[in-house]
């Protein structure tokens, strides 16, 4: 493997090459993902251009009655009163080649709404959950240890049950041969699994001596460009459906001599309030790390 030559903590890509294509698997997957305005165009666009191509059959094939001459317009307008099943009854085909473009059509249109149908279902099926990471992992003291923390959330109103998260280090080191190797060590958490996920959970882990980042540093972490892979998973409680999250913490990411800002306080009748407008939000430890 070749050493990865980029400024310690920069953002990178990598570029696959050699895989098989899947063009049709591959346009699944990339309309599952995106947003909803954008789905809603593309169906729109293959519509019309599926109806724009038969138009020009029309057009060029004649055999229509009341289809004025040479007009690609009205061409179009009696492909979508076809393919969307209308029929108003003002142009009909009354040539054995227009009729069979008619059936051609037909079935097509049939295939379409199937495809459409079966898309929209399978977004609105995704289990869709909101969670939520804090901009910043921090390095800090936490009962007297040093510890690595940063903040998970949930931006619904509901709960993710059975919210288990996992953190994997990955650190650049050097093999016997001498080669580089980027090795991942799964952390330790102080609490892997949160019952009920609401609004905030701290995860942390202790940086003690049989951490695989242990005494951890800024010159450290830049140097062996260090990087935190966190996957969070659970259960929402309204669809009980498997929601997951995922973020990379690069060592840009990581704030030393930090801690994450207290969003939780006690009104005068007791009751608790959680200010999601700090989620995000540090301040100066305070304690020397």
């Amino acid at each position: 493997m070749q050493e990865r030559t980029r400024p310690p903590g920069a953002s990178y890509d990598i570029r696959v090459t050699g895989v098989k294509r899947t063009p049709m698997r591959d346009l699944y997957h990339r309309f599952l993902r995106v947003s909803w305005p954008v789905a809603i165009v593309a169906i729109v666009v293959w519509y019309l251009l599926a109806n724009l191509l038969f138009a020009l059959v029309y057009r060029f094939a004649g055999g229509v009655q009341n289809l004025p001459p040479a007009s690609l317009l009205w061409s179009f307008f009696f492909s979508v009163q076809t393919m969307g099943t209308i029929g108003y009854g003002a142009m009909y085909p009354v040539t054995e080649l227009a009729n069979g473009v008619v059936v051609v059509e037909s079935v097509i249109g049939m295939l379409l709404t199937a495809l459409f149908t079966g898309l929209v279902f399978a977004k609105f099926s995704q289990p869709n959950g909101k969670i939520v990471f804090s901009n910043h992992a921090v390095v800090t003291r936490h009962d007297g240890k040093l510890t690595l923390m940063f903040r998970i959330g949930n931006e619904r109103g509901n709960r993710v049950v059975e919210a288990t998260a996992r953190v994997d280090a990955v650190v650049r080191t050097t093999t016997a041969e001498g080669r580089t190797f980027y090795r991942a060590h799964e952390l330790v958490l102080a609490r892997p699994r949160m019952g009920a996920l609401s609004r905030a959970w701290n995860v942390m882990h202790v940086l003690e001596d049989t951490s695989p980042i242990a005494n951890l540093t800024e010159a450290m972490a830049d140097e062996r460009e260090l990087e935190l892979s966190v996957t969070v998973t659970g259960l929402d409680d309204t669809t009980g459906q498997t929601v997951h999250g995922y973020r990379l913490y690069e060592a840009s990411a990581l704030r030393f001599g930090m801690r994450l800002k207290d969003g939780l306080s006690v009104d005068p009748d007791g009751t608790f309030v959680f200010d999601a407008r700090r989620f995000h939000d540090i301040e100066p430890d305070g304690n020397a790390l």
